[in-house]
């Protein structure tokens, strides 16, 4: 069970509960967003409400929620989220109170319990299938199951600290190189992503965002652009900007096993300009003079930065050979 959640009667305004009606069948709860949830259901029969939970339902994954046919004046639905989601989208108020309990559970007369073991549920109308009755949980994006699967495990990488941007469920070739790497990582087989038990070690993961590889993290309050540099080839490529928000740690796509690594970056405000203490910019590196310049880059010619129209910057030597983690950690002084 998920100890702690944030509660998620309406998705932040995007959880949609799909209409029509169906009656005489078994009830189904997909998950179309692109969270992890637990979802409770509420049955209400003339003046009694039933309430049942919790059933834990991945990205993209469908689950029977009743074991005979479904029947209820109304149905109700309320999805909770690991707080690891941190600002997850938050619940606007359901039209019902209802009772639950921590851990599974089924209460016979849900409008009987302290206040304080209630929670707003929101009245679903379950949609027609072949099989009986759906209630779809879905973000305006209108994921089908397949990218709804995806686009949680784009999000709970990019909560790990991975490159795993944009969220948006489509199977491109960063977002497989960035699963791929994530399952060498961890150490995983090559099919993992396909196995039962995946998103568990994406939570764990998510959880423990410093726990393998090379990672900034971030303990400033301001948006920070960091670059790495890394030898190829006999010589040294540099590459970045890559977005470190504030408290969040991020890991670079570091290719190879390399020994040593260079490290530069900058804190920008919220107009992408740098922050300074006085007259001194706030940035973390180091005395190698290596070439950047101010939007995206890779380079590979280190020489005379200044003169080929790029920025000289001083890169910090992060050691990083032998070690199954290395933390670049951005702050303040």
């Amino acid at each position: 069970m998920i100890r702690a959640t944030h509660g998620l009667a309406w998705f932040g305004g995007l959880l949609m509960l799909l209409a029509a009606t169906s009656a005489h069948a078994e009830l189904t709860l997909c998950n179309r967003t692109s969270y992890l949830m637990e979802t409770a259901i509420g049955l209400e029969n003339r003046v009694t409400v039933a309430t049942r939970g919790w059933f834990r339902l991945e990205p993209g994954e469908c689950k029977q929620a009743l074991n005979g046919p479904l029947d209820a004046d109304l149905v109700y639905v309320y999805g909770r989220t690991p707080p690891v989601y941190g600002n997850a989208p938050l619940p606007l108020r359901g039209q019902a109170a209802l009772c639950i309990r921590p851990a599974d559970f089924s209460i016979a007369d849900a409008r009987r319990c302290p206040a304080s073991q209630q929670v707003r549920f929101s009245v679903a109308k379950p949609s027609d299938s072949p099989t009986g009755p759906v209630i779809y949980l879905a973000e305006r994006a209108d994921y089908d199951n397949a990218q709804a699967q995806l686009a949680g495990i784009q999000r709970l990488l990019a909560i790990a600290g991975y490159d795993s941007y944009p969220i948006d469920g489509v199977r491109s070739a960063n977002s497989q190189a960035v699963i791929a790497r994530f399952i060498k990582d961890r150490h995983l087989l090559p099919d993992a992503a396909a196995s039962p038990g995946f998103f568990d070690k994406l939570l764990e993961a998510a959880r423990n965002p410093e726990g393998v590889g090379f990672s900034w993290c971030n303990d400033t309050q301001y948006m920070v652009m960091a670059s790495f540099g890394i030898v190829e080839m006999g010589s040294i490529v540099t590459r970045g900007w890559y977005r470190v928000a504030a408290g969040r740690c991020l890991r670079p796509d570091v290719r190879g096993d390399p020994y040593r690594l260079y490290s530069y970056a900058e804190a920008v405000d919220g107009d992408g300009r740098l922050v300074r203490r006085g007259e001194t910019p706030l940035a973390w590196g180091g005395k190698i003079a290596l070439c950047t310049r101010s939007s995206r880059f890779e380079i590979a010619d280190q020489k005379d930065c200044k003169a080929r129209g790029l920025t000289s910057a001083g890169f910090a030597v992060i050691d990083v050979n032998g070690k199954p983690s290395t933390i670049v950690r951005f702050k303040d002084p």
